[in-house]
């Protein structure tokens, strides 16, 4: 029996991609532990796990935050004697824990990042637009790499356990008609479309009656911004703040659809079994972010030659007009999450 050591730190998408892949693993070697490094407020995500899965904490915006802090973390994680160390993540405050556990003898396989693949992806004179290999087979072949059995079967956080909708009845009400979540924002400007557009989408779903809208986000800016739509509209509901993480993704799973960009919000809904319709500006699901088994027609996203011009959307547009995003027209979105619902559009959409 071995006793495995997986690594991802951040972001908070990549750490959701890392889940379909540790419960399978866990799932195809039940003899062996695993125990996940991760940022301590991220923990919740790994919710209904195999019974040989456990998760660690860090918190490296305050008692890891330092070389000494991370120093002395790393050195009280070696004395746990773990047998493999998996690092998905591949950064320095990973290489740092790594290297404490290669010093004392034991073997560590590391996430093949696909750097110079990614680089000719995003290359403005030179583009090689050809899809790569996805992030979550990626970090499958780290699984594969140390030797271990990996089959693939991770469907929803909720397969071995219904998920608890209780405290989210008091905000959401008793399902009525189509649910659709919203989820505008992203981290960086090349993965956000034009807020007052996306303003449009939302008022547009409203029309129907049958629709009732949820709003998803962060506190501060991105939060009054989503209270002023629930005031504006009827049936919009703004949840931000209202839930712990594990009651968000509750009422994520219960979603007819979730709109949202290139975030961890897609990879939420993922989790899930949650249907996606995602937007791509800077960023394109060729980079190998693609929400886990969603449908590949669910997108929206326009034919430019500039595209993509980075990997995680951090990039300042080098036209300066950030078409990607601002020549979207929100009918062209609207139209798309009718027709997944099922629903006509009624109005006329131009190409």
């Amino acid at each position: 029996m071995a006793k495995i050591l997986v690594i991802r730190l951040s972001a908070i998408g990549d750490v959701a991609m890392t889940v379909p892949v540790i419960y399978s693993a866990a799932r195809s070697n039940p003899q062996d532990t695993f125990t996940v490094l991760t940022q301590a407020f991220l923990m919740p995500i790994f919710m209904n796990r195999p019974a040989n899965v456990n998760v660690i904490g860090i918190n490296t915006k305050a008692s890891e935050k330092t070389l000494r802090g991370l120093l002395k973390f790393a050195s009280a994680l070696v004395k746990y004697d773990f047998d493999i160390v998996l690092d998905l993540h591949d950064v320095i405050r990973s290489m740092i824990v790594r290297t404490l556990f290669r010093i004392k003898g034991k073997p560590v396989y590391v996430l093949d990042k696909a750097r110079k693949e990614r680089a000719r992806l995003t290359d403005q004179k030179n583009k090689d637009l050809r899809p790569l290999r996805p992030v979550i087979e990626r970090y499958a072949d780290v699984f594969r790499s140390a030797g271990l059995n990996y089959v693939e079967s991770f469907t929803s956080l909720y397969e071995s356990k219904p998920a608890d909708l209780s405290r989210m009845e008091s905000i959401a009400g008793v399902k009525n008609g189509k649910w659709v979540g919203i989820a505008p924002f992203a981290k960086h400007q090349g993965k956000i479309y034009p807020i007052e557009s996306m303003e449009q989408v939302v008022a547009g779903l409203v029309e129907r009656e049958d629709i009732t809208v949820f709003l998803f986000g962060a506190k501060g800016y991105e939060e009054a911004v989503l209270e002023d739509w629930a005031y504006q509209y009827p049936r919009v509901k703004n949840v931000v703040g209202r839930y712990a993480l594990n009651d968000e993704l509750a009422l994520i799973s219960q979603l007819d659809l979730l709109v949202c960009m290139d975030s961890a919000n897609m990879h939420f809904a993922s989790l899930v079994g949650t249907r996606v319709l995602s937007i791509w500006g800077a960023t394109h699901p060729y980079t190998g972010f693609y929400g886990y088994r969603q449908q590949k027609e669910d997108t929206v996203q326009l034919d430019l030659s500039c595209r993509p011009c980075s990997i995680f959307g951090d990039k300042s547009c080098f036209r300066g007009d950030w078409a990607c995003m601002a020549s979207m027209k929100p009918e062209t979105i609207l139209s798309k999450i009718y027709s997944i619902l099922g629903i006509e559009y009624p109005y006329k959409v131009e190409k």
